[in-house]
């Protein structure tokens, strides 16, 4: 059973991933301290990174991959896959011999050397689906898992996202490398921590955030370990809806408080749920009466994950989240 009070920390997080303190506290109904002693411990035991993800100024594309490998081999190429930037998400299906990614590539790069081009042609690779993620559902603080603790009001996550930056800025350069990298390590280092890191001026630091923020070319993730907050069972669902039914079965899939991610494909299962459990009891009745009531979905199958080797930006090691 979660703590409620680290559970609205965790939520205030996936809200807003760099909400001060205060902010946090405010939500959470505690000291601005409490939160930030909270959290660090939160983050010391491993059960929560915030990371700065870098991504394209002009979007990237993402696709779902299903590889079947050699059983000898479905290990060494998982971690191999988890080690790249340019992967997401890396986790393996119960059995052993399959692992399911997310892979990121740029939208207008036609590169030959394209890691997506060149898995088929690995020797542990026997077969290998790929779909394209076409449009994620749900909306920030309603899209992530959220099973872990109870909901925040709507009012409460409007505070939570107000201060989010609307300005115009360019798109990243390779003096940010340092910056970027910080980020990567600490999502929620202040901007006096992240002037110590890089060399640079706050004011710098500030400006190049707020920058890259409002081009989408960098973004924060909130990586948790359900296993470690009581949900030992993960499983990725995939559904088939018509058309005319793909925009509102995903969007209440997306609400679900069960799902970690939602999005529309471009396979033959049109639509991909990422779903984290309790127990095999719990995704049953998750089955049965939420999947089953979302009206015109008309097929599906369930992969069951027997290890996550990957979140967003953090590894999965020894029951922790690690660094890159």
């Amino acid at each position: 059973m979660v703590d409620p009070v680290d559970g609205k920390i965790l939520r205030a997080l996936q809200c807003s991933p760099r909400a001060s303190f205060r902010r946090i506290a405010e939500v959470a109904g505690i000291s601005e301290q409490t939160a930030a002693r909270r959290y660090r411990a939160l983050r010391r035991a491993g059960v929560v990174r915030v990371v700065g993800l870098a991504g394209s100024a002009h979007g990237d594309s993402r696709w779902l991959a299903r590889i079947r490998c050699r059983p000898d081999r479905v290990g060494p190429l998982a971690e191999s896959l988890a080690r790249r930037p340019d992967v997401a998400y890396v986790a393996l299906a119960s059995g052993g011999a399959e692992i399911v990614c997310i892979v990121r590539s740029p939208t207008d790069s036609g590169g030959d050397d394209l890691l997506l081009q060149r898995l088929p042609k690995a020797s542990s690779v026997l077969d290998l689906n790929l779909d394209l993620l076409i449009h994620p559902f749900g909306s920030p603080g309603t899209a992530e898992w959220t099973g872990f603790a109870e909901d925040l009001e709507p009012n409460q996550i409007r505070r939570l996202v107000a201060d989010r930056p609307s300005s115009s800025g360019a798109g990243p350069s390779d003096e940010d490398t340092p910056l970027l990298a910080a980020l990567a390590e600490d999502g929620r280092a202040t901007r006096t921590e992240l002037a110590e890191i890089t060399g640079w001026p706050p004011n710098r630091v500030a400006r190049r955030m707020e920058a890259l923020e409002s081009t989408g070319a960098l973004h924060y993730g909130v990586d948790l370990l359900p296993d470690e907050l009581g949900f030992h069972l993960h499983a990725t669902l995939l559904l088939r809806a018509a058309p005319a039914d793909l925009e509102r079965a995903g969007e209440r899939l997306a609400r679900h408080a069960e799902t970690a991610y939602v999005g529309a494909t471009s396979g033959e299962h049109n639509l991909v749920a990422i779903v984290v459990c309790r127990d095999a009891e719990h995704l049953y009745r998750y089955l049965t009466s939420q999947v089953g009531s979302v009206p015109g979905i008309s097929g599906h199958q369930v992969s069951i994950r027997g290890r996550r080797v990957k979140q967003a930006g953090s590894l999965i090691a020894h029951g922790r989240l690690m660094p890159l």
